[in-house]
């Protein structure tokens, strides 16, 4: 059954049980008792048809403003009735809305819409006719608290209207939380409600009225299913023992490539091909059967058509992790998608947990464990990639082993059609995996988005999430019901709820990747306050730029700090932050800053260490340095040595450190900036 728009008195009824404040209102059936209604009122009124056919009443002549006497109003009463007669011939017509006209004040929307990911999320921001144009809203998946509500009202640019812009008057902040927390608990609450907008609610010095709400109801309640979570040992990631049921002695087979990078696990590797006998240099086994010793993982390689047999007799064996790389399942259509529940059902049967189907893989580069069929195998480190595209793994294990730029990770994992195993479980493993100190994740949807935000925000509090979203773009998105679906649009509401649950929501790749490695190696700052260290004038005035840009602040030197620096620094130094030692200054030189700032920690919560090539500076001595800086604090160290092979070898010592090094200037002040907010 369609949607029913609530008539506008429909509507006020409903925000009045909630008491939400709406004008004093009457629906009349003449003009006389129009005219009746308005005296005990009180002018100035206003009147609008009230018809199930028209929705935009001004756009037919149902709505006359500005009412202000006994004449005016058997005058409008008739000419509405005129005019909708003449523009929606056929309407039915329930009557006419008398209300009192509301003075003036600052317009603002509250709206609301039902996501299909994280369900119902409400939005709040400058109403009016500039809601579309200047789309400045925020947005919150619901249920939400009060202090994520007032969080929400701070987060609008246009906020400063209501603290009272260029001496305005305050407006009534505390009233309008207080609306929001009634508005957001109707729409919660009452589930036959799919989307609104109260457009304007108007906010005064004191107090506040909605002037006109658009409702829409459904006889078609649908609650979201819940997935049973079942409960996952971390220990099934780190197998014993792995068979390649596929594996291939053809170079352009997936189990060529899976078996191959396979060959450096150090725990019991198995090929499984009933056609050969040697695979690489080791032997080949018939069939899962066959194996003499147990196996815990078994990565699956063959056509889809097999896999059904394949974890049948993966099940027999006692195999307790899947990993089916193979293609041709849901992502297929219908036969697809009856195959793929059938390799389920057999799994559950024997107990057996999945990846995939249809994914790259797994790699865990500490276990030495490559369980995919990429080109090559990361260095290990402490950061953890949770991904829905194979092409993206790929790309970025490539990137993290550039001499100048790379990373190394902790665990790889291409989540395929997450057919059993998702999100939320490799969410959990990277939570409780002892390598792991930071996640990124590339997501194109979420399935379940409130189950998700819930095992994300619990993850989020021990280890850092960065997330990029891919699908920014509007097109193909339909025409809105009311404003609130024309501006919180899916990859909105995506940001909404990453910001909502702790994670840090990135733009492009590269920066995800930076903040998860400054955050795996450094954790997240204490505070804002920075001190810059530099052998270059431009840099220093740059990065001042840029602290400004991003949130950080460049703390005031105290005269202590003065005098200390005073004492052995050549004359022509800047004399405040950033400290610019001059372009003569040597790794020694730094080393004596830095032990300035050891000394005086309580002053500064992260550094950022800039040098650029001179013929003084050896980078290889500097980089020691900044280890040795970093030994002796508990705060937040970052390399910025610029410049190409000169800085090298300083670059790969801090690599080694776990010290990250940012080789464009402000890509390090952006990631900080992320960090902090």
């Amino acid at each position: 059954m369609p949607d029913r728009l609530l008539s506008e008195s429909e509507g006020y009824d409903l925000l009045k049980r909630y008491e939400i404040p709406v004008p004093e209102y009457k629906i009349v059936k003449n003009a006389d008792e129009a005219a009746e209604t308005a005296d005990r009122m009180g002018y100035p009124v206003v009147a609008k048809i009230v018809s199930p056919q028209v929705i935009h009443k001004s756009d037919v002549g149902g709505v006359i403003t500005g009412i202000k006497n006994r004449e005016m109003v058997t005058d409008a009463f008739d000419r509405i009735m005129q005019n909708i007669r003449k523009n929606a011939p056929g309407a039915d017509i329930t009557g006419i809305l008398i209300a009192k006209h509301m003075p003036p004040g600052l317009e603002l929307i509250i709206g609301g819409k039902i996501d299909p990911s994280f369900g119902r999320i409400i939005t709040f921001g400058l109403g009016g006719k500039l809601i579309e144009l200047m789309k400045d809203v925020s947005l919150k998946v619901l249920p939400v608290e009060m202090d994520e509500i007032e969080k929400m009202i701070r987060e609008i640019r246009g906020y400063a209207l209501i603290r009272g812009y260029r001496g305005e008057p305050l407006k009534d902040e505390k009233e309008l939380v207080r609306i929001i927390d009634r508005v957001s608990g109707l729409f919660y609450e009452n589930r036959n409600m799919v989307e609104f907008d109260i457009n304007p609610l108007i906010l005064y010095e004191k107090g506040a009225c909605v002037v006109d709400a658009r409702i829409y109801t459904t006889d078609v309640v649908t609650e979201p299913v819940k997935k049973i979570e079942k409960e996952l040992s971390a220990g099934i990631f780190y197998p014993g023992s792995i068979a390649v049921i596929g594996a291939s002695s053809d170079p352009n087979k997936v189990g060529y490539a899976v078996f191959r990078n396979l060959l450096n696990f150090s725990g019991k590797l198995y090929a499984v091909n009933p056609k050969r006998k040697e695979i690489l240099e080791r032997e080949v086994y018939p069939s899962m059967e066959s194996i003499p010793g147990s196996v815990d993982l078994a990565v699956i390689t063959i056509p889809a058509a097999f896999v059904p047999q394949a974890i049948e007799e993966s099940g027999k064996k006692g195999v307790k992790l899947a990993v089916v790389i193979s293609a041709g399942f849901r992502d297929t259509g219908e036969e697809g998608r009856i195959l793929e529940d059938r390799v389920v059902q057999i799994a559950q049967k024997y107990g057996i947990r999945m990846i995939g189907p249809n994914c790259l893989g797994i790699i865990l580069p500490h276990k030495r464990i490559n369980a995919t069929f990429g080109p090559e195998s990361p260095e290990p480190g402490n950061l953890a990639f949770i991904s829905q595209s194979g092409a993206v793994i790929t790309t970025v294990v490539d990137w993290s082993l550039k001499e100048d730029t790379g990373f190394g990770l902790s665990a790889v994992i291409s989540v395929g059609n997450q057919a059993d195993l998702g999100f939320n479980d490799f969410l959990k493993f990277a939570k409780d995996d002892a390598d792991t100190r930071a996640i990124v994740l590339y997501i194109e949807e979420i399935k379940n988005g409130r189950e998700f935000m819930r095992v994300v925000r619990e993850v989020a509090k021990e280890k850092c999430v960065v997330a990029i979203k891919s699908g920014a773009s509007k097109k193909g998105q339909k025409a809105a019901s009311t404003h609130t679906g024309a501006v919180a649009g899916d990859y909105e509401v995506y940001m909404a709820a990453f910001r909502q649950a702790g994670v840090i929501a990135s733009y492009s790749l590269r920066e995800a990747f930076q903040i998860g490695e400054l955050l795996a190696s450094e954790d997240f700052p204490k505070g804002n306050r920075a001190i810059i260290i530099t052998n270059a004038g431009g840099f220093a005035v740059l990065a001042a730029d840029y602290a400004q840009m991003y949130g950080i602040e460049v703390v005031e030197l105290t005269q202590e700090l003065l005098d200390s620096l005073d004492f052995f620094l050549t004359p022509e130094w800047s004399h405040e932050n950033p400290v610019d030692l001059v372009g003569d200054a040597g790794a020694d030189r730094y080393a004596r800053a830095f032990d300035i700032m050891i000394r005086n920690q309580d002053k500064w919560d992260i550094t950022f260490v800039v040098a650029v090539p001179s013929a003084v500076l050896d980078s290889r001595h500097l980089a020691q340095e900044i280890v040795r800086f970093s030994n002796h604090t508990q705060k937040m160290i970052i390399g910025c040595l610029l410049g190409g092979n000169t800085m090298m070898s300083g670059v790969h010592i801090l690599r080694e450190a776990s010290i990250p090094n940012f080789s464009e200037l402000e890509e390090a002040f952006r990631a900080v900036g992320k960090a902090l907010f």
